[in-house]
């Protein structure tokens, strides 16, 4: 399949050559092209050019996006869309004034959902969670990673890989799928957290390596949940398995988990709602990507992530919903850019960078995904008519989004 798209009133995210990752100054810098085309081939860019060198095409689909911006479809690093019903009781306690631990200490947050994943046959998840899929790609995201974490035993953790395995084979969309080992302990563990450390350790992290659905693995560090030292191990054990860390850690409390993280070489710490000059550190001395989720920031009423402390210590900063039914109930990528910008105070260019190629980044595929360049795969968006990718951030509520292009193909 063909596929020219003509008239483009700004082709956004441009690059000749290929872009894995921009930090610091350079986040403030988003290329664009005006009045520009590009043109597909199967999955793939093949070019693009302002309108006055589009000639000698014979496409099987013309596209006319006059007054539309094109963009790199968002890149969502960190999501866990994979679960059974909602929490929506857990919202009505919260407006009542119960904060995310108190919810938890009550049987609420994340065991509540382990309780219904473990009530849910693997067909019925998966039909819950494709529609979850659907509703994210139908409003710009053509890549996204989706973590287990619900089953809190192993059973029902293979239960959810093989869902998010099912999902990247029938998706047009690129799924990356994590093994969230270490989410929370369950209530049979309370009191033997060592045990069940060693559980995933020697039961499920062996099995779920030996289905090949998982690539990279995850730990909740935080206070209440794992240790840095629970997490050293868990990771370690990972690694044996071919598993790289992307791991939560700073949500609640600073325990040194950035450091640790960036030890084991994780490509992402994710969350970062507190900070030191620890952590700014151990990041400024690695390949370490921080992301942050400022849908749970403002779901939670929690702080966001210091995102001008990380951008203008070089660093660089990705974006991801952090969709999950307990803390970020949305996996709307649109209003993550608004949010980061309004409340973390990032400029568009910034959040856009951070939604995008870096975003892939902390994926692990910004080599392919991210940015408008000659030979990436052709996941895009076409916004409805605007003058400016900067309303994209500022029209909060608003959907962008008039068509998605999902490897090469128009997506519906």
């Amino acid at each position: 399949m063909s596929i020219l798209i003509t008239n483009i009133h700004q082709l956004v995210q441009v690059h000749p050559n290929n872009v894995m990752l921009v930090k610091g100054n350079d986040m403030k810098v988003l290329p664009i092209m005006e009045n520009a085309y590009v043109y597909i081939e199967h999955d793939t860019i093949i070019e693009y050019g302002p309108m006055t060198e589009c000639e000698g095409f014979d496409p099987e689909t013309t596209i006319d996006a006059t007054n539309k911006l094109v963009i790199p479809s968002w890149c969502d690093s960190h999501t866990h869309l994979v679960f059974a019903g909602n929490r929506s009781k857990e919202f009505v306690d919260k407006i009542n004034g119960l904060s995310y631990e108190e919810i938890a200490a009550r049987g609420g947050g994340i065991l509540n959902s382990a309780d219904q994943i473990a009530n849910t046959s693997l067909d019925d998840l998966y039909t819950q969670s494709l529609i979850r899929l659907n509703q994210v790609i139908a409003l710009g995201t053509g890549a996204i990673e989706i973590k287990t974490g619900y089953g809190l035993e192993t059973e029902a953790e293979l239960k959810m890989l093989k869902v998010i395995g099912k999902l990247k084979k029938d998706s047009q969309a690129f799924i990356l799928p994590t093994l969230l080992a270490a989410h929370a302990i369950p209530d049979m563990y309370k009191s033997d957290k060592t045990s069940y450390v060693n559980q995933i350790i020697n039961n499920l992290i062996p099995k779920a390596a030996a289905l090949k659905i998982a690539k990279y693995i995850d730990v909740f560090c935080e206070k209440g949940y794992f240790s840095v030292e629970d997490m050293d191990k868990i990771l370690a054990a990972g690694k044996n398995y071919q598993l790289q860390p992307k791991v939560h850690v700073n949500q609640f409390n600073i325990l040194g988990g950035v450091p640790a993280a960036t030890g084991h070489n994780a490509l992402s710490v994710d969350h970062l709602e507190l900070l030191d000059e620890n952590d700014i550190n151990a990041l400024a001395q690695s390949n370490t990507i921080p992301v942050a989720l400022p849908g749970c920031s403002f779901y939670l009423g929690i702080p966001y992530t210091p995102a001008r402390r990380i951008i203008e210590a070089g660093l660089p900063l990705a974006l991801a919903s952090d969709y999950n039914p307990g803390s970020a109930p949305s996996g709307n990528m649109n209003f993550v850019v608004s949010l980061a910008c309004v409340k973390m105070k990032l400029s568009p260019e910034e959040a856009i960078n951070a939604a995008t190629i870096n975003g892939a980044y902390a994926m692990g595929i910004s080599s392919m995904y991210g940015s408008i360049t000659r030979g990436k795969k052709a996941n895009l968006i076409i916004t409805k008519p605007m003058g400016h990718y900067r309303e994209i951030a500022y029209n909060f509520g608003d959907n962008p989004v008039d068509q998605v292009i999902i490897n090469g193909k128009l997506w519906a």
